[in-house]
């Protein structure tokens, strides 16, 4: 049994002082410390529950560094591990894109990509899941994805129209079309005769997100719509059964989606940053105005542990408030009711934590009641008279 000691944890009811006992990979009841084999040093530390991140596709940096250049799912994904577990992330949702563009994001990755999560899942220290952010305009992967769905491989799908909101609004001739086909491994040339072809069926659109929407609903896997840019395009997707709506590009769609009894992801980039990187709403501001239910690390994993310290420190919302955009929120959104929080019978995820004003240092993940990582090995402690 592995018990932390000393410290400050965020339960239920609010802070109490440790310990938090952990035996199988359960929290067990503060009086069951005792019987602990090991301990950690808490002192000085605040212990949260371990960190959800519902939508993170950074893991791509990891498998192509580099335009064109690409290493094996294996050794990417040991890598991807390893970071998560560094920034307090014991669940993770993989942003994996199913697009119809070929390269990093095809269909024939996709399969790649599950095929490696399912035969290196019993070596990796964080729960790694898929949050498959399927592109509408592809309708060969409909088939796929109804088969994942059915047979559990995807834990989230969400509904992507980079087709209509990027690539046509940008223009032919942007930055954002140029960095794709890059990103595909096309000419400019033959990427836009591809999206020539692709938009040649968008009539079948419609009915193909109808039918991966019902399947999703049927097996009681979570739907989110994707950079809603207008209320009809939030009323659209909820129609669907969409109760999330991530990366909302307007307060008025957040404030709608909130006021229809759903959720909204921003990224903790944003909050790091200052703002969006593409003049979408400050997500600062939306989780002051109770407009952000969750925070996600979007396209780098270290933000994620950040923000909530962040957020607390600006005076925008008590630490409690801005964890649970981390933890507790995400874990209501994707339906895991054994995580999220530190009450005895949840899953042990925890995180510790030292923090100096709005910056936080991680100096323990625990992942299931397995130690993970750990920043300071001078906190192990034998209990007194073992």
């Amino acid at each position: 049994m592995l018990s932390i000691i000393g410290g400050s944890a965020l339960l239920e009811t609010g802070w109490a002082p440790c310990p938090l006992p952990i035996s199988d990979g359960i929290i067990q009841s503060s009086e069951a410390a005792t019987k602990a084999s090991l301990q950690i040093d808490a002192t000085g530390l605040l212990a949260l529950p371990g960190i959800i991140d519902i939508h993170g596709d950074a893991f791509e940096r990891s498998i192509m560094p580099r335009p064109g250049v690409s290493f094996a799912l294996a050794t990417a994904l040991q890598d991807v591990d390893n970071q998560l577990v560094s920034h307090g992330i014991t669940t993770a949702f993989h942003g994996l894109t199913c697009s119809w563009e070929p390269g990093l994001r095809s269909l024939e990755n996709t399969n790649s990509m599950l095929e490696a999560l399912d035969q290196r899942k019993p070596t990796f220290r964080c729960d790694m899941r898929v949050h498959l952010r399927h592109e509408v305009f592809n309708l060969e992967a409909e088939a796929s994805i109804l088969d994942w769905i059915a047979t559990g491989r995807i834990q989230a799908l969400a509904f992507n129209d980079h087709m209509r909101g990027i690539v046509l609004s940008a223009g032919v001739k942007s930055k954002k079309i140029k960095e794709m086909a890059q990103r595909a491994g096309l000419s400019d040339e033959d990427f836009m005769a591809l999206i020539e072809r692709v938009m040649a069926n968008e009539s079948q659109v419609s009915d193909s997100l109808a039918r991966l929407a019902a399947a999703a609903r049927a097996h009681g896997i979570p739907l989110l719509s994707h950079d809603d840019r207008h209320l009809k395009d939030l009323a659209a997707y909820s129609a669907l059964g969409c109760e999330i709506s991530e990366f909302p590009m307007q307060e008025e769609v957040a404030t709608a989606a909130i006021a229809a009894g759903g959720m909204t992801v921003f990224g903790a980039p944003n909050v790091l940053r200052g703002g969006s990187h593409i003049g979408c709403p400050s997500a600062a501001e939306m989780a002051q105005k109770g407009l952000c239910s969750i925070l996600a690390s979007d396209y780098y994993y270290p933000a994620i542990l950040q923000a909530p310290f962040m957020l607390a420190e600006r005076g925008l919302c008590t630490l409690a408030q801005a964890w649970a955009l981390v933890s507790a929120n995400p874990a209501k959104a994707l339906g895991l009711s054994d995580r999220g929080s530190l009450a005895p019978g949840k899953r042990a995820d925890i995180v510790l934590v030292e923090a100096n004003q709005s910056e936080a240092r991680l100096v323990a993940t625990i992942c299931g009641g397995e130690l993970a990582w750990l920043g300071d090995p001078g906190r192990l402690r034998a209990p007194r008279g073992s």
